[in-house]
Formats: structure tokens, C-alpha cells, sequence
């Protein structure tokens, strides 16, 4: 297993200090904040520990209040809202320094038969026909701005525990302006425990690691810009089927509206095989710098 898999791990493996209250440690990375994916998937971790196994979580509606210091670690309160016959309700705030930096909900429901449908998964190349993110630079890292910014590089290629192999590679080597649809293959880089809510967390990890950027893509700008201030605001996520986090999900990201220095935009998370298993959707801050 590699060192950022086993960090991960370790991230959602929430110390329980007191009934409904958890503290969970920062990922390591050289961030000045912590970031977004973190804290949704352990406020997640904490929430389905007050919560029978049979029933999981179904979807969870989601708030960053305050930027978190990568420094210390995150105390997260659960509160018990509703424990009924189908479903269940939590709320979980995530603290830091004395003040809450995260709010969120999340509903938990066993399943049951009924209809079904799902969308269908986009045409697009597998991740055996992508190459890796190290091989657009042919020249090495130092020559990264002849392919794509050196921002961009550092941030596909950096010690994370999630693969990514991005399709639409070419909207990092130019600024023209594009339709707002992109599309990422995305697993982990070792495999993951077969525990189900593992790789929930680890779903839910991902899902905010490249969803706000397609809000910059019909103005030919991405968050790695200098001249653009970026943070994710809220994020939602509805869980539709299972799935494995360590086997290639392909991350389908599109933008209806962008307004008020506010970027609007979706997800839906498919298995290689085609099924629908997740649906994202999150508005983050895309502030020009003046």
C-alpha cells in the first residue's frame, strides 16, 4: 500500500473522544488550508459511527464556513436530529480554534426494491487509452509549462492517494474558451479495505478534487490561474449504488451558470461498466484578484 493510501486511511479513522464527538488529524501536504474533500469525508466517517451499519448514508448537503488550519487537528460534533422507521438524520459541525469551519447533513436509508433508472455514462476513451499525467511532459517537470501551466502539474502529480487521468487535457494548454464539460477516470493508488463505508469516505473525498475547476472552463481560466481566488463554498453528494473507490470511477463534471463570482457545478460518478453510482453538485467562490 503506498504512503498516501495509508495516510488516508489514517485520516478517516476518527478518534472517538466522547459519545458523538470525534477528532480526526490534517492531511499533510503543505497546504495553508485543509482541504474541502477531507473534511466532507470525515465529517461522513463521524456521522455513519452514530448510525447502524444496515442503514448507510444516502446523501449529505454540505457547508465550508471558514478555511481549516492544516496544522491541528478537527474536532467533529454529531448531533442526532432523527433516528425514524426508514430513515435516520445527522448534523455534524466540524470545530476548530473554538469556532465551527463546517456544517453539514447527512441521510442515511437501508435499501429497499422499487424503480430504477440511471443515466448513461458518457462516450469517452477508457484509462487504459489516457496516459498517465506525467507523460504530457515529455521533457520532465521542470519543462511543464510547455505542455500544460506548472501549477497544474504540480497539482496532478503531487503525492495523492487518488489516481486521476484527466481526458480533456488540452483545456490546460491554452485559454480558449470551451464548453463547460470535463471528464476525469479516478480510483485510488492501492487497494482499500472491502469495508463499504471506506469507500464512501474515500468517494466522497475525491468527488471535490477537480469539480469547481469545470466552472472555469467556458472562460478559459481553471483554478490553478494566479488572478483567480477559488474556495468551495458548499458541496452536496447523493450516494445512488455501491461501488469500490480503489477500482476506476469515471468523475463526469459539467457547469450550467457561472454568476457573481460564483461558480455552479455538477458531477455524476459512474463505474466502468456504465452504472450511475453517485451524483455531486457544489457552488464554490471563482473571485477575479483585482
Amino acid at each position: 500500500m503506498s504512503d498516501a493510501v495509508r495516510e488516508l486511511l489514517s485520516l478517516l479513522d476518527l478518534e472517538q473522544l466522547e459519545t458523538d464527538l470525534f477528532r480526526g488529524i490534517c492531511q499533510k501536504n503543505g497546504w495553508k488550508r485543509v482541504f474541502g474533500g477531507q473534511v466532507v469525508a470525515q465529517a461522513l466517517v463521524a456521522a455513519s459511527r452514530t448510525v447502524e451499519a444496515a442503514r448507510p448514508p444516502h446523501s449529505l448537503h454540505a457547508y465550508f464556513l471558514l478555511g481549516g488550519d492544516p496544522a491541528v487537528p478537527i474536532v467533529y460534533e454529531v448531533e442526532r436530529i432523527r433516528d425514524g422507521g426508514s430513515f435516520t438524520t445527522r448534523r455534524v459541525k466540524a470545530i476548530q480554534h473554538g469556532r465551527a469551519i463546517f456544517a453539514m447533513s447527512a441521510s442515511f436509508h437501508g435499501d429497499e426494491p422499487g424503480y430504477e433508472h440511471a443515466s448513461a455514462m458518457p462516450d469517452v476513451p477508457m484509462p487504459e487509452e489516457l496516459g498517465e499525467m506525467r507523460g504530457f511532459i515529455a521533457a520532465g517537470p521542470d519543462q511543464a509549462d510547455t505542455i500544460v501551466p506548472a501549477k497544474t502539474f504540480a497539482y496532478f502529480t503531487q503525492s495523492w492517494p487518488i489516481e486521476l487521468k484527466v481526458v480533456e487535457i488540452e483545456r490546460y494548454q491554452s485559454r480558449e474558451p470551451r464548453a463547460p464539460r470535463f471528464h476525469v477516470w479516478m480510483r485510488t493508488g492501492a487497494p482499500l479495505p472491502d469495508d463499504p463505508a471506506i469507500h464512501r469516505a474515500v468517494l466522497a473525498y475525491a468527488s471535490d478534487m477537480t469539480l469547481l475547476d469545470s466552472s472555469l472552463i467556458a472562460h478559459g481560466r481553471t483554478v490553478f490561474d494566479p488572478e483567480i481566488q477559488s474556495a468551495s463554498l458548499d458541496h452536496a453528494l447523493w450516494f445512488h449504488r455501491p461501488a469500490r473507490a480503489d477500482e476506476w470511477l469515471l468523475y463526469a463534471q459539467d457547469s450550467p451558470s457561472t454568476s457573481g463570482a460564483r461558480g455552479f457545478a455538477r458531477g455524476a460518478i459512474f463505474s466502468r461498466d456504465g452504472r450511475l453510482v453517485a451524483s455531486v453538485a457544489q457552488e464554490g467562490l471563482i473571485r477575479p484578484r483585482r
